[in-house]
């Protein structure tokens, strides 16, 4: 995730001025946080614990391994990006080349700057995904979107898909929701309880939307409070960066309804310390997007 890329979507979307960032207040404890959202303090719920890229603080990223490990770890939610191979097919990778997290240098050394969409399905499914990582993981392999899917399921996990770079791909908000449909995810039960597709995109979000309004989506980003409104007609999610937002953000957002007529939601990222943890988790966040589901599981329920 990049906020650079939230920046350029939003303008383009509601002008230059649209990304004004709030100013972040001094952390709150959660009864304070509750109290700023006129609601006690008694009616605060933890958040969800989404494993960013699987558990990737302790498996490769965007790998089977790193929504295996977090299953293990007893995590139902985990978070992914999806970007689209030079032949059409749909891959996990989150950088926009496969440089840092494959042996692509080495097996294609002619090819810089190896972007994701110059190769092939076959050709990244040659690479090795996980050595970078730790010897353990040597051979793990870049998954294309339906055996991702096909794992999620198998471990009876639920997903927040992160559509990647979509100005590089046009038609991938169709193109997801084909292999969606495809492997078993678009029916109600999936769509109404295991489903999230977010993107720092907001014409991606909004296409996810008009394509199918019953699918819960997210914004990533931190809009203006002003711009919220905007942004509540096709999200159900504002996902913001942690140093990014406040108590008062976050009520700013639990004070208007989403598309689907519910109170907004936001998911904020990429939490991995403790104290940041209980920072985010006394604004009243609905869900924390973390490397080490684990430090946060611990942190929210101390």
């Amino acid at each position: 995730m990049y906020v650079r890329a939230a920046a350029a979507t939003t303008a383009a979307l509601l002008g230059a001025g649209a990304l004004v960032l709030p100013s972040t207040a001094a952390a709150r404890t959660p009864a304070d946080a509750s109290v700023a959202q006129g609601r006690p303090a008694a009616a605060h719920k933890n958040p969800t614990v989404v494993a960013h890229r699987g558990a990737s603080a302790y498996a490769p990223e965007n790998t089977l391994a790193a929504i295996d490990k977090a299953a293990r770890m007893g995590f139902r939610w985990v978070e992914n990006d999806v970007q689209r191979t030079k032949d059409g097919e749909l891959v996990i990778v989150h950088d926009d080349n496969l440089k840092r997290t494959t042996d692509v240098e080495e097996v294609f050394p002619d090819r810089a700057p190896w972007k994701v969409k110059d190769f092939t399905a076959a050709e990244i499914a040659r690479l090795d995904a996980g050595s970078w990582f730790g010897e353990k993981y040597r051979g793990a392999r870049v998954p294309t979107l339906t055996q991702y899917m096909n794992r999620v399921s198998r471990n009876h996990q639920s997903l927040v898909l992160e559509i990647k770079k979509p100005e590089l791909y046009p038609g991938i908000e169709q193109d997801t929701l084909r292999v969606l449909r495809k492997t078993g995810w678009l029916d109600r039960h999936h769509v109404k309880n295991r489903l999230v597709v977010q993107s720092f995109g907001a014409d991606t979000v909004k296409k996810v939307h008009e394509l199918r309004p019953d699918i819960k989506t997210g914004f990533l980003g931190t809009p203006a409070v002003a711009d919220l409104p905007t942004y509540a007609k096709f999200s159900d999610q504002i996902n913001s960066t942690h140093t990014s937002i406040s108590a008062d953000y976050v009520a700013a957002i639990h004070g208007l309804k989403g598309p689907h007529g519910k109170r907004l939601e936001i998911f904020t990222w990429t939490v991995d310390e403790t104290a940041a943890a209980q920072r985010v988790d006394g604004f009243g966040v609905d869900g924390i997007i973390t490397n080490k589901p684990d430090v946060v599981r611990r942190a929210i329920h101390n």
